[in-house]
């Protein structure tokens, strides 16, 4: 007898599934808009600007939907040409969601962190760790293969050594 296969699930749909109710509370936001905002944001804006939060209108009227405010982190001088284009990205978070959800935007100044780009080679081994990895490549006959060997060697005996 053979049971049915339960659905596959990726990574990403589990923690946007824990996050997202996380960021809804505390910031409005979802990881959908933090994921796609380089898109929405254009590459003009894209590397200097981050969402932040939407404050939501409170009302007391359960059946009236108003819109919210978006708050942005835009670095430095960057943020006078957001504002001169913040009727176009109003425009383009409202396509995102598919429904008015955004009708003004504040902009506040402050750096936007970006991720650090590492060095993808790590720096040349020495002394006895450098004698070992040789030492271990003795039998291995082709060059590509050599090469890629040499530089996961030298990635795994460099950390040891730190």
């Amino acid at each position: 007898m053979s049971y049915p296969r339960k659905a596959e699930k990726q990574i990403s749909e589990l923690a946007n599934g824990l996050i997202d109710p996380v960021l809804a509370k505390r910031a409005g936001i979802n990881t959908a808009l933090l994921g796609s905002w380089d898109e929405i944001a254009g590459e003009d804006f894209a590397d200097c600007t981050r969402p932040e939060k939407i404050a939501w209108a409170r009302g007391n009227e359960v059946d009236t939907y108003k819109p919210g405010v978006l708050t942005i982190a835009c670095e430095g001088a960057r943020a006078l040409f957001l504002t001169h284009a913040q009727g176009e990205l109003i425009q383009r978070i409202n396509s995102f969601f598919g429904f008015a959800a955004v009708h003004q935007i504040r902009i506040v100044q402050k750096p936007v962190s970006q991720a650090a780009k590492r060095s993808r080679t790590p720096p040349p081994l020495k002394g006895e760790a450098a004698r070992k990895l040789e030492d271990m490549m003795e039998g291995i006959e082709g060059d590509k293969l050599r090469e890629a060997v040499k530089r996961l060697g030298t990635a795994v005996l460099g950390k040891r050594s730190r």
